[in-house]
């Protein structure tokens, strides 16, 4: 069983220069719904995330899909986050499982491509791709073609460090207030921040023996209700409990992004990745790294 490191602050003082070692974390954003959520209009949830974005002076990197950027609402979405400073990168266009045998290098090519001539029209666009369900393929050869494609297209991998179930958070609170439009929505809350800083910790635990330092995290959240609800309420407790909040720019700069594990099939959270490919970690890594069925019986019996 892993043992988590208690969130500490760590002060070094040399030459009168005082250095802080602490947990730092950005959030990161996939997808791209303008679905009207139960209670709340596209337009008012949307601004409600980026509110709390903007409060807490962050900026994120939103990985989108393109399928449903082209008409009005989806290009009023590009904007909104363009437009409030935020970067936009490539999701694929219909979100595809490369990981599976069903999904070729020419289906991915494809959906690579279409999503980066919609996006690339918008100030905030970024070369930085994530790939869906975090499945970067399953064959070597899928794998080296999908690398290949993005280096010659002059983009990079928009790795995630810390991977979570979110989106099964909020597809359950939207399930709630469909049916039940003045639900309280605080059990989900408390789920959705409890769930968040477990899962933190256990990255940021694997990422401290991996390195033997405090990588700067990127946290892949989605874009949903959830988010527009909570997102103020998880940047304060990660503050609370010590760690350093900053923008996902800033994180993409730390030295673990350059890594590329050579994993196969491919995928999973980059520390997940790196600790599989060390060997050394067997007895805490599970596969799916994150999955519905982990959280599944707990909100069962919490009536969420």
């Amino acid at each position: 069983m892993m043992i988590i490191r208690t969130t500490l602050m760590f002060a070094f003082t040399f030459a009168c220069v005082t250095i802080v070692a602490q947990p730092v974390i950005s959030f990161t954003f996939d997808d791209g719904v303008t679905d009207d959520m139960p209670g709340y209009p596209f337009a008012e949830w949307n601004g409600m995330l980026l509110d709390n974005l903007d409060r807490a002076k962050i900026r994120s990197v939103f990985f989108v899909t393109g399928n449903n950027k082209n008409d009005d609402l989806g290009q009023a979405l590009l904007r909104s986050w363009s437009n409030r400073g935020h970067r936009i990168g490539n999701h694929t266009w219909s979100h595809p499982n490369y990981g599976s045998a069903a999904v070729t290098y020419e289906k991915f090519k494809k959906e690579f491509l279409s999503t980066d001539s919609v996006i690339s029209q918008y100030p905030g666009y970024i070369q930085m791709f994530r790939f869906p369900y975090l499945k970067e393929g399953d064959t070597r050869e899928k794998i080296d073609s999908a690398r290949s494609l993005l280096k010659k297209s002059g983009y990079r991998n928009g790795y995630v460090t810390i991977d979570a179930s979110d989106w099964y958070i909020a597809s359950r609170l939207r399930m709630r207030l469909r049916k039940k439009p003045k639900a309280n929505v605080d059990g989900y809350r408390k789920f959705y921040l409890e769930h968040l800083y477990e899962r933190a910790m256990y990255y940021e635990d694997l990422a401290f023996k991996l390195t033997g330092r405090n990588i700067s995290h990127t946290m892949l959240l989605h874009h949903n209700l959830a988010s527009a609800l909570f997102l103020d309420d998880l940047i304060d407790m990660f503050k609370s409990k010590g760690w350093k909040v900053i923008s996902a720019d800033e994180a993409y700069r730390d030295p673990i992004f350059e890594k590329q594990p050579a994993n196969i099939p491919a995928g999973e959270s980059l520390i997940w990745a790196l600790a599989k490919e060390s060997g050394k970690f067997e007895a805490v890594l599970r596969y799916p790294a994150e999955d519905s069925k982990y959280e599944e019986a707990r909100m069962n019996a919490l009536g969420l």
